[in-house]
Order: structure tokens, then C-alpha cells, then sequence
């Protein structure tokens, strides 16, 4: 079984690894902000609950968003394993995450930590393009579509959201490595976080995922 966590700055590759170890494994990939947007779409328990806080402007507690990833786990297309992004984001929640495992009979099997120099993140943030309708993305110099502007996929017209700018994209960067920072010692002292520098490229890192779980 594989279950894995993946870590990493806005602009480190996670969205990237997670699809291809999607497409090469069979298991899903599971982002928090997914699951609060469809359940807040479908209107369940939880998904109401939490809608209260997000319309507040409020951060949805630690508590709800474990609920909400338990139960996303438990589902069928996960029960030979699933990639996390974006869970968990504090102690609270990876103490909470190895209960639930605990549970279940298992463990993490692997947390891969994407890094790379600052400089490099803004720019891949900066550079982010996206297609408002079928969500494909594209990077205005390192995978542009093949018309400027129009999407290859579904032929709209891509956009840059508003917080994939250099300044929020600074902000947004160092937000993230002070709150990651207590999860990657955690991490650390359980033995089983590995990191890969995303800057040599996802075809490098890839493959060091490959050969890692291969083992």
C-alpha cells in the first residue's frame, strides 16, 4: 500500500509528482482544498459546516478538516493507497492523521518534501497560467500553450490568477515555510521524510520517486 504525503512551498512541483504518481500508481491524490470545495458543492454535514467559517473568512478548525480527510479516505478509489497535499498542515492534524492510520493498521509509507531556492519558486508562481474551464495549467516559458493565451485543451482563454504575482507569491512562500517548518521535524524524528530539489527539474525528481518507492 502506498500512502504518501507530500510537502512543499507554492511553486515546488507538488501538483506535478502528485499526477504522476497518480497516473503510474492507480491512487488518488488528495488535496484538502478539493475535498472542502466538494463538500461544500454537495452539500453535506461537514461541507455546511465548514462553509460557515470559509464565508466568514474564517480558517476551517483543525478538527473539521480531519473529519473531512478521514472520510475521503475511507473511500473506494483510496483503499490501495492515496497521495495528501495540503493535509496535514499542523501537529495537531499529523497527530491526528497518525490516529487514524493507527486505527486502520498502518502508517505513512513515505513523505516526499519538495525544495527549491526562492528565486526559483516565484518564478515558476509568477510565470502559472490556467485555464478558468477545464483547469488545465500552463507556465508562460517553461510549458506555454501552443496559441498565446488560448487554452490547448479546450480553447478558452487561460488567465493568471490573482495570486500567482511575484509580491503575494513572496508572501505566500515564506507563510508556508513558517508553518511547515515544525511538520518537517516532525517528520524528520519519525525517520521517513526524504527531500528532492525540484529545481533539477520534474523529470529528476520523478524519478528519485520511482526508485524510492520501487524499493
Amino acid at each position: 500500500m502506498n500512502r504518501i504525503l507530500l510537502l512543499g512551498a507554492p511553486g515546488s512541483g507538488k501538483g506535478t509528482q502528485a499526477a504522476k504518481i497518480t497516473q503510474n500508481y492507480g491512487i488518488p491524490a488528495i488535496a484538502t482544498g478539493d475535498i472542502l470545495r466538494e463538500n461544500v458543492a454537495a452539500g453535506t454535514p461537514l461541507g455546511l459546516e465548514a462553509k460557515r467559517y470559509m464565508e466568514a473568512g474564517e480558517l476551517v478548525p483543525d478538527d473539521l478538516i480531519i473529519a473531512l480527510m478521514n472520510d475521503r479516505m475511507h473511500e473506494d478509489d483510496a483503499k490501495n493507497g492515496y497521495i495528501l497535499d495540503g493535509f496535514p498542515r499542523t501537529i495537531a492534524q499529523a497527530e491526528a492523521l497518525d490516529e487514524f492510520l493507527a486505527k486502520s493498521g498502518g502508517e505513512l509509507d513515505h513523505v516526499f518534501y519538495l525544495t527549491a531556492p526562492k528565486d526559483v519558486l516565484i518564478a515558476r508562481i509568477a510565470g502559472r497560467r490556467v485555464c478558468p474551464q477545464c483547469g488545465a495549467i500552463y507556465h508562460m516559458t517553461r510549458f506555454p500553450p501552443k496559441t498565446p493565451g488560448v487554452c490547448d485543451v479546450c480553447g478558452a482563454a487561460i488567465i493568471q490568477r490573482k495570486d500567482d504575482n511575484a509580491e503575494t507569491a513572496e508572501n505566500r512562500i515564506d507563510v508556508y515555510e513558517r508553518q511547515t517548518k515544525p511538520l518537517i521535524e516532525y517528520y524528520e524524528k519519525k525517520g521517513i521524510l526524504m527531500t528532492f530539489d525540484s529545481a533539477l527539474g520534474s523529470e529528476i525528481v520523478q524519478a528519485k520517486i520511482d526508485e524510492v518507492m520501487a524499493a
